[in-house]
């Protein structure tokens, strides 16, 4: 019986070492620049978006691991928006492309004031149709500092 519990035991303590080990990739703002805009005609608005095409090397990042510095827009209580640049100048406000924002599904409720610099990690997903969404998007994402 002692065995089989310490292997019990073995067999966490190993499987959260390996979850510990996934790989992290540190992404900045010129990284997610590796995108190109399409107008296109939206049915169901019934209006022209910029749709992306998303270049090679921000397509061998989709669904890994990454962490990026940014400034916090909170656009609700639970969604928020990791921004290239302050709230005034960011792409909602000022001149900056959607290039310059990220979506954050927290995995976890936060409480962030806005223009608050963090960074954040998170799984990486490329929006290319989803109008409703950011083109860029963290899912899982957690707060690695508050700097």
């Amino acid at each position: 019986m002692k065995s089989k519990v310490f292997l019990f035991f073995l067999l966490v303590n190993s499987l959260l070492i390996i979850a510990q080990e996934i790989p992290v990739q540190k992404i900045n703002w010129g990284t997610l620049r590796d995108v190109k805009f399409t107008r296109k005609f939206n049915q169901e608005y019934q209006l022209d978006f910029y749709y992306p095409t998303f270049g090679n090397n921000l397509l061998k990042l989709q669904g890994k691991i990454v962490e990026i510095k940014g400034y916090v827009i909170p656009v609700n209580q639970n969604v928020f928006v990791l921004s290239a640049k302050p709230m005034a100048s960011c792409f909602f406000c000022g001149g900056s492309g959607p290039e310059s924002i990220v979506q954050l599904d927290f995995s976890k409720k936060n409480r962030f004031n806005t223009d608050q610099v963090i960074t954040v990690k998170g799984k990486l997903r490329l929006n290319a149709d989803n109008v409703d969404d950011l083109n860029y998007i963290l899912d899982n994402a957690s707060l690695v500092q508050i700097n």
